[in-house]
C-alpha cells in the first residue's frame, strides 16, 4: 500500500565533492572572462568552492599559464562590481587556474587533454572529478562531446554505496540548444550517446536569478494567491525581457540566431513555464521539471494564419537617440545590408489547460529598446462593478509585478482611497526589493549560482532534453513560417518600444506595460 513521505517538501541533499577541474572550451572567449571567471571568484571569496578546486582554460589562442592569468586578473578588475575585487584573494584564486591551447574542433587534440588533466589530477589530489563547460560557438555543441567519449573522458566509474560515481563528468552546455525542432533532437542523440541525461546541465542564466527562483517561492510559499492563480481571476500575463543596447560584437552569431532562439525560446519561455506550472508534489529535480514540461505541451499550437495574427517579427533602424546617431542593425559589424534576422518578437500565445484556459500570455523581447528591463506583468480581472471613481475615469485593476532585471523585486499594486473628501481612490503599490530588504542582502549572481548548483550535482534549475525538444515543437512552425518572403518585418527606430504592429496583438482596450511611460512610439516605422 502507498504512503507518502512524512514531509513532503523534502529535497534531495546535495553536496559538493572534495575536490574538482573546472574544464571551459572557449576559456579565451568573452562568456569566461565576462561571466564564468568573476562568477567562480565570488563562490571563491564565499567558500563555496571544493577544498581542492582548479580551472583549466582551453582555446585556440595561446597563452601560458602565467600569462592566461593575467589576462583573467584584468577581467575581474574590469567585470566585477565596485568593492568585489580584493588583489590578494584574486592571486590566491587565480592561482588554481591552468591553459592548454588546443582545437576543440580536432580529434586528435584530445589526447593531450587527457595527459594534461592526469597531471592536474596528481597536483590537486583528485580522482578524476572533471565538469566540461562549453563556452564555444554553438556548432561545436555536437563536436566536443564525441571527441571526449573517444578519449574516455565522459565516463564516471561504478558508483559507490551512496550512488556517487568514482569519477564524476558532468557537461554544461549555454544556450541555444539547437536551432529548430530537427537540431534539437540531433544533438540530444549525440549526447544520449556520449553521455547520460544526469550528467547533462543546459544553462539558462534566466533561471539562476534570485527573483525567477521567487517566483515559485511567491506562488507556493504563500496561501493568499494560490487561489487567485487561474482564469477565473486573472486576466492576462505579460512577459517582457529588452534591452537598451544593440548586438555589440556578436554580428556573426547574432544574425545566425535572431531574438527568437536567442531569448523567446528558452528564457521567455522558462518564465512562462514558472509562472503557469502547477506545484511539484515536491521540489526536486524530477519533479519540478516535469511540471515545466507539462506547460510547454499545454502550449496551443498556432495555425499560419493565427502566427500572422499573433507574432511580431522587428528589425532595428537608424535614428537620433541619448543625443547619438544610432545605427540600424543592417549596419552593425558582420551583417549583411538586406538581413531579415529579427531582433525583436512580440508573440501572443494561450495554455491549454484546466487553470489557464482563455488566459492569453503576451510576451516580447528586443535589441535597443528604451530600457533594460526584464518583468512578468500579471494583470488580475477588474471588479465586477466599479463603486469608487477615480481622477481620469478609469478603473485601477490589481497588478503584481515580478521585476527580474534591474532593481530585483516584487510590487502588488491595488487601489486606496484618495485622503480628503468624498471617495476617490487611486493606484499604490505594496513594494518588495532585494537590495533594502532581506537583511540587505543583495540578490546573487546568477551563473555562481548555476556554477554552483552544476558543482553540488542538483540539476533543478537546468533544462532537460524533453522539455528542450517540446518548446521547440511550438516555435518550429514559426521560423518555418518566417521563411516565406511576404511574411513582413518591421522597422522600429532604435530607443522605441519596437513595431507599432505589435500593439495590434493585445486586446483593443489594452496596451503593452511600458516600465518608461514618458518614452511613446516614433512614427518612422516601416516593413523592411
Amino acid at each position: 500500500m502507498y504512503s507518502p513521505p512524512e514531509n513532503m517538501t523534502q529535497t534531495i541533499q546535495h553536496h559538493l565533492p572534495e575536490s574538482l577541474l573546472l574544464v571551459i572550451f572557449g576559456g579565451s572567449g568573452d562568456l569566461t572572462k565576462r561571466k564564468l571567471i568573476p562568477s567562480l571568484y565570488q563562490l571563491f571569496k564565499q567558500d563555496k568552492l571544493p577544498i581542492r578546486f582548479s580551472v583549466l582554460g582551453l582555446g585556440r589562442t595561446e597563452y601560458s599559464d602565467a600569462a592566461y592569468r593575467e589576462h583573467l586578473d584584468e577581467a575581474l578588475q574590469r567585470y566585477l562590481s565596485d568593492g568585489e575585487y580584493d588583489a590578494s584573494l584574486a592571486e590566491q584564486f587565480l592561482s588554481g587556474v591552468y591553459y592548454l591551447p588546443m582545437d576543440p574542433a580536432s580529434a586528435e587534440d584530445y589526447p593531450k587533454l587527457r595527459e594534461q588533466l592526469k597531471t592536474l589530477d596528481e597536483r590537486i589530489n583528485n580522482p578524476g572529478h572533471y565538469i566540461y563547460y562549453l563556452s564555444t560557438p554553438p556548432s561545436l555543441y555536437g563536436v566536443i562531446p564525441q571527441h571526449l567519449a573517444s578519449v574516455g573522458l565522459n565516463e564516471e566509474g561504478e558508483e559507490d554505496a551512496n550512488g556517487d560515481p568514482s569519477a564524476i563528468r558532468r557537461i554544461v552546455i549555454e544556450k541555444p540548444f539547437g536551432y529548430d525542432l530537427q537540431s534539437a533532437r540531433e544533438l540530444n542523440e549525440i549526447y544520449r550517446k556520449s553521455f547520460r541525461e544526469h550528467q547533462l546541465y543546459r544553462i539558462d542564466h534566466f533561471l539562476g536569478k534570485e527573483t525567477v527562483q521567487d517566483i515559485m517561492a511567491l506562488r507556493f510559499a504563500n496561501g493568499i494567491f494560490e487561489p487567485l492563480w487561474n482564469r477565473n481571476y486573472i486576466e492576462r500575463v505579460e512577459i517582457t525581457a529588452v534591452e537598451n543596447m544593440g548586438i555589440e560584437s556578436r554580428g556573426g552569431f547574432y544574425d545566425e540566431t535572431g531574438a527568437l532562439r536567442d531569448m523567446v525560446q528558452n528564457h521567455l519561455a522558462q518564465l512562462v513555464a514558472l509562472t503557469a506550472m502547477e506545484p511539484p508534489v515536491q521540489f526536486n529535480a524530477d519533479l519540478f521539471r516535469n511540471e515545466v514540461v507539462k506547460v510547454y505541451q499545454s502550449f496551443r499550437p498556432m495555425t499560419p494564419e493565427e502566427i500572422r495574427r499573433r507574432v511580431v517579427r522587428g528589425q532595428y533602424t537608424e535614428s537620433e537617440w541619448k543625443g547619438e546617431h544610432q545605427r540600424a542593425y543592417r549596419e552593425e559589424d558582420k551583417i549583411a545590408s538586406d538581413s531579415r534576422t529579427e531582433t525583436f518578437v512580440a508573440m501572443k500565445l494561450y495554455i491549454d489547460n484546466w487553470r489557464w484556459q482563455g488566459v492569453p500570455f503576451y510576451i516580447r523581447t528586443g535589441k535597443m529598446m528604451p530600457t533594460k528591463v526584464t518583468e512578468i506583468v500579471v494583470h488580475f480581472k477588474p471588479t465586477p462593478h466599479r463603486v469608487f471613481a477615480t481622477a481620469d475615469g478609469s478603473t485601477v485593476p490589481n497588478q503584481l509585478v515580478i521585476r527580474i532585471q534591474p532593481n530585483e523585486g516584487i510590487s502588488l499594486k491595488f487601489a486606496a482611497k484618495v485622503p480628503g473628501s468624498g471617495f476617490e481612490v487611486k493606484k499604490v503599490s505594496m513594494d518588495f526589493t532585494y537590495d533594502q530588504q532581506m537583511g540587505g542582502l543583495a540578490s546573487g549572481d546568477a551563473y555562481s549560482r548555476l556554477l554552483e548548483d552544476c558543482m553540488l550535482g542538483d540539476p533543478t534549475l537546468f533544462t532537460r532534453s524533453d522539455a528542450v525538444e517540446m518548446s521547440w515543437r511550438f516555435f518550429d512552425p514559426i521560423l518555418d513560417l518566417w521563411k516565406e518572403e511576404d511574411f513582413p518585418l518591421y522597422g522600429y527606430p532604435a530607443g522605441t518600444w519596437g513595431p507599432k504592429q505589435s500593439d495590434l496583438i493585445i486586446e483593443r482596450e489594452h496596451s503593452w506595460t511600458n516600465p518608461c511611460r514618458n518614452l511613446t512610439h516614433s512614427e518612422l516605422y516601416c516593413e523592411l
